[in-house]
């Protein structure tokens, strides 16, 4: 069975990681090719080599300020090629990138069966997140097999009159990801990463801040950092932010928060570098949905700096909470963490409702034993 991997930024390449490793094991089993978009390059590029992973095929779209206009066309432009020349049985894609959703659009225009990972994930908003909860719904309605990772995402899938027999439950890989790559942290790199992080004091408790979301530029990202430079004048905290590259959020995270001299403004992290910050924080501030489902799983609670969130599962079972972009709320909620302990400890006690890192093993049995034996409709 041919398998072609299509993915293109750092999200993607964490989740799909565990998944090509399991089907390489399975070589009689399993021709496993593998295709980036690169939509992203530098932070796809750092998993790629932290996993081992090479791929087949390297669209290499990134471009400067590119728009989603340019990322569409090349990326469906790239994997026309590639398809035409493997035909292979399935493509298999990831999540709500524009990567995704154009892979899938593709294969269906090459009648080459899609598989769905991470599938039903919903906010309900058209245009939050943007434009992810679009790729995500219109991907869901050209996929063959579906990958859930919990109940709500099934049944939001069978609300849009989705089969339940292509849908299969099987937690999210993410998970698979941080314990393989916490493995290889331990194993392959010193235990203390301090040297690379010689300005933070980590006698302190730690705030580990994502920020990067299309739909918070501007005035919501002004927010925020005046949100963070609250925290960091009133409370005896080490806020740490590694700053993703795009112009539109390094201009006011720089023009705020630069020069406040307990928060760190550095450059974004390679996987394994994330993965032990996030182990030593004591809280993160994010907008990411992967740190809403990695983190829980370290004993971190999680704070959304977000408007909605199709990953609700975390909400309701109290390993996040929802704090949107208003400066209060979110100081609010960050003081309920540094200054009641009974609080924190609720948080960082819930159980992850996102898996227990064996997704990747349930969904190579899937494909040995259920999708490879009858051809979807």
């Amino acid at each position: 069975m041919k398998v072609l991997f299509f993915f293109g930024t750092r999200p993607e390449a964490v989740k799909m990681a565990p998944l090509i490793k399991e089907f390489q094991k399975y070589q009689g089993e399993f021709d496993v090719r593998i295709c980036v978009s690169a939509q992203h390059r530098e932070m796809l590029d750092q998993v790629l080599s932290f996993f081992d992973i090479k791929p087949h095929y390297d669209l290499n779209i990134m471009k400067s300020q590119q728009t989603l206009f340019e990322i569409t066309a090349a990326t469906l432009s790239g994997i026309r090629e590639v398809l035409q020349d493997e035909r292979p049985d399935w493509l298999l894609v990831q999540g709500d990138t524009t990567t995704t959703f154009v892979g899938a659009l593709a294969a269906f225009y090459e009648k080459i069966k899609v598989c769905h990972l991470e599938a039903g994930l919903r906010s309900f908003h058209k245009y939050s997140p943007f434009p992810e909860e679009m790729n995500r719904v219109l991907t869901s309605h050209i996929a063959d097999i579906h990958l859930v990772p919990t109940e709500r995402a099934k049944r939001n899938l069978l609300r849009e009159s989705i089969s339940e027999e292509r849908i299969h439950l099987v937690g999210n890989t993410v998970i698979d990801a941080l314990f393989l790559g916490t493995e290889k942290v331990e194993h392959l790199l010193p235990d203390d990463f301090s040297g690379a992080f010689d300005s933070i004091n980590f006698s302190d408790r730690v705030i580990l801040v994502t920020g990067h979301r299309r739909e918070s530029f501007g005035k919501p990202f002004m927010n925020i950092c005046h949100a963070l430079r609250t925290i960091a004048d009133t409370k005896e905290v080490s806020v740490v932010y590694p700053v993703h590259l795009n112009p539109h959020v390094r201009k006011p995270v720089f023009e705020i928060l630069a020069g406040v001299p307990n928060i760190h403004l550095i450059e974004p992290l390679d996987y394994p570098s994330f993965i032990w910050l996030m182990n030593r924080s004591y809280f993160i501030l994010t907008d990411s949905g992967g740190v809403q489902e990695e983190a829980p799983s370290l004993g971190k609670p999680v704070l959304v700096m977000r408007d909605v969130t199709e990953r609700t599962e975390g909400i309701d079972a109290g390993t996040a909470k929802l704090v949107g972009t208003d400066p209060e709320r979110i100081v609010e909620a960050a003081s309920l963490l540094l200054d009641h302990r009974e609080e924190y400890e609720r948080m960082a006690k819930a159980v992850n409702p996102y898996g227990d890192g064996k997704s990747s093993e349930r969904i190579r049995n899937i494909f040995l034993n259920t999708v490879g034996l009858k051809k979807p409709e």
